[in-house]
């Protein structure tokens, strides 16, 4: 069996990916007090006591909406449920318990996976009778954690590594090739990736900026080992507006500077831009090959 996958899952702002980038150790997802923040899977590869392995944060989970984002944002979550070896169920102590906690904790109970009850935002000054609500989830004893004030995070990762299942390979991985896949926004890069992958890893729509976050995505081929990094589209520094959207710019500059080779992505339809040349130039500023791939072409009208 391959390294121990741990998902995070819970319904939205209950500070999911700040305890990501907590055990992580680095700020690899974004944090605001939006939901919705996170939408794809994010991966990162971790360590405990010499424990390796591989942690997914995900989006939150709104079980009963209607909105096509929210949808596939839930369906990405519950592929990361799917595949996980060890759940962490995020609650918010501080807010106690609410339909939409009790909406996950049934999907959790389903999937028949070992389930940790995490109840975070747990600061020294927070009433703890509101652990006592969470036992009616049918999912063990709540673990108290704060993950912004860091207080409770190494009983928590004995807890995770104690609960990996016996034939895990927690041992150190041999080093990946790391391609970061860059482009204007809505050039098609999560497309190509999911398509390469063989399944919707990434989430897909028409709407510019659907991805907010470089995610990792980690493939093998033959005895290959890769990791692919879908990034941010890259816009004009007057066209960014809002916070999440400039933190999403900085991470896919960051993506470049970690990857080995970029997969320059272009639509075809806009062909060559300015935007284009200076994506280009910072990654071979940084000393990346690059290369380019010319996206939509079905898309062009045939002569």
């Amino acid at each position: 069996m391959g390294r121990p996958i741990v998902a995070i899952v819970g319904r939205p702002n209950v500070g999911k990916s700040t305890l990501f980038n907590r055990i992580a150790g680095k700020r690899i997802a974004i944090t605001e007090d939006t939901p919705g923040v996170t939408r794809d899977r994010i991966y990162a590869e971790c360590e405990w006591l010499d424990n390796y392995f591989t942690l997914i944060d995900t989006g939150g989970i709104e079980p009963k909406s209607d909105d096509i984002i929210l949808q596939q944002m839930k369906r990405q979550a519950e592929i990361a449920i799917e595949t996980a070896d060890v759940i962490l169920f995020i609650v918010d102590g501080k807010n106690g318990i609410t339909a939409n906690d009790k909406d996950v904790a049934e999907i959790l109970r389903k999937s028949h996976k070992r389930v940790l009850l995490i109840c975070n935002k747990m600061d020294f000054y927070v009433d703890n009778n509101n652990m006592f609500d969470f036992y009616e989830l049918g999912l063990g004893e709540p673990i108290s954690i704060s993950s912004t004030e860091a207080l409770g995070l190494g009983d928590l990762l004995d807890d995770i590594v104690e609960n990996f299942p016996e034939d895990c390979d927690t041992e150190v991985d041999t080093d990946l090739i790391k391609i970061a896949v860059i482009g204007k926004p809505n050039v098609g890069k999560s497309s190509l990736i999911n398509k390469i992958l063989g399944q919707e890893r990434v989430i897909v729509s028409d709407i510019p900026g659907t991805t907010r976050d470089a995610i990792d995505t980690f493939f093998e081929k033959g005895d290959k080992k890769f990791v692919f990094i879908d990034t941010a589209g890259i816009r004009k520094r007057k066209k960014i507006f809002e916070n999440i959207e400039r933190y999403s710019v900085v991470r896919a500059f960051a993506a470049v500077e970690r990857a080995d080779i970029c997969l320059m992505v272009i639509d075809v339809n806009e062909g060559v831009t300015e935007q284009d040349t200076k994506i280009a130039g910072f990654a071979h500023d940084n000393g990346k090959s690059i290369i380019v791939l010319i996206n939509k072409w079905d898309l062009i009208e045939k002569d």
